[in-house]
């Protein structure tokens, strides 16, 4: 069972890291941004706005959110056009995920969750805990893939360990 501090630190990794592979990926082209880099969402663009809308996502089924700005998967890696309007938008989600995180009660993450998955088209029924703690595992597998590309692409994104993070 996972705690409110470890929601709340993670929360602030996912922060930290998000700042730094924006930073990155905006030392580089519209174009290289775009090109498809054999990652599975092909593209830095696509795939950070996967990681963007599947945040989005979770968020609307633990705190009822507003709903993603697409409707699936696939719509969400052309849902921005361009890297400014996806960072203002990652940036202000941050922010939606650490108010969040700073009111969560331990008996909240205790419960079960139950909601229709898009990505296997049916009702499914998890404990809260380990949703929670799949948003932000998903957001760390695709932030690597992010990262690899970056670096691939001559950008340099900060460190990725936690014990690194600013404090």
């Amino acid at each position: 069972m996972i705690t409110p501090a470890y929601v709340r630190k993670m929360s602030q990794y996912s922060a930290w890291q998000n700042r730094s592979l924006y930073a990155a990926a905006g030392t580089l082209s519209h174009d290289d941004r775009m090109a498809d880099r054999g990652a599975f969402f092909g593209s830095i663009h696509a795939t950070l706005s996967h990681v963007l809308w599947g945040d989005q996502a979770w968020m609307r089924r633990f705190a009822q959110t507003p709903e993603p700005r697409a409707k699936t998967i696939s719509e969400a890696l052309t849902a921005y056009t361009t890297l400014d309007q996806l960072e203002r938008d990652r940036f202000d989600f941050d922010a939606v995920i650490a108010d969040w995180a700073e009111t969560l009660q331990a008996d909240w993450l205790e419960g079960d969750l139950t909601w229709i998955s898009a990505a296997e088209g049916q009702e499914l029924t998890r404990p809260k805990w380990v949703l929670v703690t799949h948003m932000f595992n998903h957001q760390t597998h695709h932030r690597g893939q992010v990262h690899a590309m970056l670096t691939a692409a001559g950008a340099r994104p900060e460190k990725t360990d936690i014990p690194f993070m600013p404090q």
